[in-house]
C-alpha cells in the first residue's frame, strides 16, 4: 500500500493571522504608539495591565512586547526595538510559545499563592539566554486574595531583569495596590469598518470569495471582538464550501433579513398587528431567533433616533438603506421612538426568559402595535390644559392607504388598539376637565385650606401661627401679622391668590387687633368640644370603666385630618354630645 502523505494540522483563521509584531495588530494605534514611544526611549515599565473586551489583543499584545524586549536582531547584538526581527533566536522561541524565559500562566487555573510564590521563587533567577525574565499572566483578576497580597511586593520592586506583563478582562476585580504598580493599557473594541477591511484581506489570501455586505454582518455580530470575527468567519467560509454570501451569513448566525427587519418595524409603527404576526412567523420559520429579531428591532430603533438628532450617521450605509432610515426620521416622532426602545428593551428581556420565546416576541411586537401612535404625555397634558380631546399622535410616514383611500386599520380587526387606547386616554383624562374651576374661597380658613392644597406649608404654617384676620372677604384680605411672620407676606398671598383664582386680591396688614390666630381658635375649639365629650354620660362611663384613660383628640363627626379641620364653616352645627348616636343604633360597617 502507498505510504500516507504527511499533511499538516488544520490551523484555525484565528490562530493562523495572529499578529506577531506591532504594524499587524489591529485597531489599538493609540497604545502601539505609546509602547512605540517607551521602547524606543529606554522608559521601559517593570510592569504593564493590559485590559479589554475578549478577542482584541490582550495576549497578543503581551507576547509582541516580550519579543520587542528580548529581540537581538539577525546578527544577535541588537537591543530592545520596537520591531522584532522574526529570525533571532528568541524571537522564533517566544513567537512559538519554547522560549525558557517567557514564562505565560493561566490565573484561571493557577488562582492560589503557592502558584504564586513559586512564580516569586523564580523572579531571583536571572535569564537563561534572554535579555529579560517576562511573565504574562493571563486572566489575572482570577488570582486569590492572598495570592495578590503575596505578590505585591515582588511586583513594586522587582529585579531589574524582570517584567510583568498583565491580561485581564474583569479589571475591576484588580486589586488598586496592584494597579497603582502597573502602566495600565485599556485595548478598545475594533470598529466595524476596521473589521471589514480586516476579514476582507484575509478573505483575499485564503482565496475565497466573500460578499461585502457578508462582511459587514460578520463585523457587526463580532461586536469589536478580532478573534470572535475570525471564529465566525472560518464557520461561515466551512458553511458555504469556500464562497460566502450574506443569506449564508444570516442562516449561520439566525440573522433576519435587514430589509425584513425595516419592513416589520414599519408594520410596528403602523400598528399593523396582523401584518407583523404574519412577517414575525414567516421570519422565524425561516430560522432567525425571536431574540435577535428584538435585538434588531432596538437597533434599528437606535439607529433611526440616531439619524433623527444626527443625520450624518447614515453615512457608512448603503444609499437605498440610508434614504429609508433618513425617511423615517423625519417622520417619527421621538417620544414614538423612544417609547418603542423602552417597549422594546423590556420585551428583549421577556423574551429571553421565556418558556416559549416566539410567543412573547409576538406579545412584545403587539404591545408595541398597540401603543404605537398613543398621545405622548406632553400632548395629553396639552390638550388637557386647552380643554381639548386628547387625539392620537398619528404618525403620517408609516400610515398605509388602502385600495379604497382611507387609512389602513390599526391594530387589528376590531378597527386598531391605538385608536381604542386613545379613547380611553381621553375619556380618562377629558373628564376631570369639565368640573375644574377656579377656586373661590370667601373665608380666611378657606384661604388658608386653599393655600394647604397647593402644599404652600410655609405660608401656611405662618398664616395659622403668625397672623390675625381683621377683615377677609372676596378679593380683600386685612391682617395684623407678628414679628415672626414674613415681611413680604401680604405681597405673596396677593400674587399667588390671584393667579390660583383668577382674579385681582388686595393683601394689606392692619394695625387692629384682630381675631385670635386659627391656632388658637382650633385650640379653644378643641378645649370645648372635650368639655362636651368628657360631660357625655357613654364617655364618662368608658373613662370610669378603664382608669387612667383619657381624651386625646375629639373631632366633628366626618371630619378630615388637616390643619385647619374644624375651622371649616360647615353647613350644620356639629351635633350636641348628647345627639351622637349610641353603639347600639350604628351600623356594623362604621365601625
Amino acid at each position: 500500500m502507498p505510504e500516507a502523505k504527511d499533511t499538516l494540522p488544520y490551523r484555525v483563521l484565528a490562530r493562523k493571522y495572529r499578529p506577531v509584531d506591532f504594524t499587524t495588530l489591529v485597531g489599538q494605534e493609540a497604545m502601539v504608539r505609546t509602547l512605540r514611544n517607551a521602547i524606543a526611549t529606554g522608559r521601559i515599565a517593570h510592569a504593564f495591565m493590559l485590559t479589554g473586551v475578549r478577542g482584541v489583543g490582550k495576549t497578543t499584545t503581551a507576547r509582541i512586547i516580550a519579543r520587542a524586549l528580548n529581540c537581538v536582531g539577525p546578527d544577535g547584538t541588537g537591543g530592545p526595538t520596537v520591531d522584532p526581527c522574526g529570525l533571532c533566536d528568541n524571537c522564533k522561541a517566544i513567537t512559538e510559545d519554547r522560549h525558557v524565559d517567557v514564562i505565560e500562566m493561566d490565573a484561571a487555573s493557577r488562582t492560589g499563592i503557592d502558584d504564586v510564590r513559586e512564580l516569586i521563587e523564580g523572579v531571583r533567577y536571572r535569564p537563561v539566554s534572554a535579555r529579560y525574565k517576562v511573565y504574562i499572566i493571563d486572566e489575572v483578576h482570577m488570582l486569590s486574595d492572598k495570592a495578590f497580597n503575596a505578590l505585591l511586593k515582588t511586583l513594586e520592586e522587582p529585579p531589574p531583569h524582570v517584567k510583568f506583563l498583565f491580561a485581564t478582562t474583569e479589571i475591576r476585580k484588580v486589586p488598586v495596590t496592584v494597579l497603582s504598580r502597573c502602566q495600565r493599557f485599556d485595548l478598545k473594541r475594533v470598529s466595524q469598518e476596521t473589521l471589514i477591511g480586516h476579514f476582507g484581506r484575509i478573505a483575499a489570501t485564503e482565496k475565497i470569495e466573500i460578499s461585502p455586505e457578508a462582511l459587514a454582518l460578520l463585523a457587526r455580530a463580532a461586536d469589536g471582538s478580532v478573534r470572535d470575527g475570525l471564529s465566525m468567519l472560518d464557520q461561515a467560509i466551512a458553511h458555504g464550501g469556500g464562497v460566502v454570501d450574506a443569506a449564508q451569513v444570516r442562516d449561520m448566525l439566525g440573522l433576519a433579513d435587514r430589509s425584513r427587519v425595516l419592513d416589520l418595524f414599519e408594520k410596528t409603527m403602523r400598528g399593523d398587528a396582523p401584518a407583523v404576526v404574519a412577517a414575525l412567523t414567516e421570519m422565524h420559520e425561516s430560522g432567525a431567533d425571536p431574540a435577535v429579531i428584538i435585538e434588531d428591532l432596538l437597533e434599528l430603533t437606535h439607529w433611526v433616533t440616531r439619524l433623527k438628532v444626527a443625520p450624518d450617521a447614515a453615512a457608512s450605509v448603503a444609499d437605498s438603506e440610508r434614504a429609508h432610515g433618513l425617511a423615517l426620521a423625519a417622520k417619527l416622532s421621538m417620544s414614538t421612538l423612544t417609547r418603542a426602545w423602552s417597549l422594546l428593551l423590556r420585551g428583549l428581556r421577556e423574551t429571553l426568559d421565556a418558556p416559549a420565546p416566539l410567543r412573547a416576541a409576538e406579545m412584545v411586537l403587539i404591545r408595541l402595535c398597540y401603543a404605537a401612535d398613543l398621545p405622548s404625555p406632553s400632548d395629553a397634558i396639552k390638550a388637557l390644559q386647552n380643554g381639548a380631546p386628547v387625539a392620537a399622535t398619528v404618525t403620517p410616514a408609516v400610515v398605509a392607504a388602502s385600495p379604497a383611500g382611507s387609512p389602513a386599520p390599526r391594530g387589528g380587526a376590531n378597527g386598531g388598539g391605538a385608536r381604542l387606547a386613545t379613547q380611553a386616554v381621553t375619556t380618562a383624562l377629558a373628564q376631570p376637565t369639565a368640573a375644574t374651576a377656579p377656586p373661590n374661597p370667601r373665608s380666611f380658613t378657606e384661604v388658608v385650606a386653599l393655600f394647604e392644597a397647593r402644599r404652600e406649608a410655609r405660608l401656611v404654617h405662618h398664616l395659622m401661627h403668625h397672623v390675625h384676620e381683621v377683615r377677609c372677604e372676596p378679593g380683600l384680605i386685612e391682617f395684623r401679622p407678628e414679628p415672626k411672620a414674613p415681611v413680604d407676606l401680604a405681597g405673596r398671598l396677593s400674587d399667588l391668590l390671584g393667579q390660583w383664582t383668577g382674579r385681582r386680591w388686595i393683601a394689606s396688614v392692619s394695625s387692629d387687633a384682630g381675631k385670635p390666630t386659627l391656632v388658637e381658635q382650633k385650640a379653644a375649639q378643641g378645649d370645648q368640644l372635650r368639655s362636651r365629650a368628657e360631660a357625655d354620660p357613654l364617655v364618662l362611663a368608658i373613662l370610669q370603666t378603664f382608669p387612667g384613660a383619657r381624651l386625646d383628640i375629639v373631632r366633628r363627626k366626618g371630619e378630615q385630618a388637616s390643619l385647619v379641620a374644624g375651622l371649616m364653616p360647615a353647613a350644620d352645627e356639629p351635633p350636641a354630645m348628647d345627639e351622637y348616636p349610641a353603639d347600639d343604633d350604628i351600623p356594623e360597617s362604621e365601625f
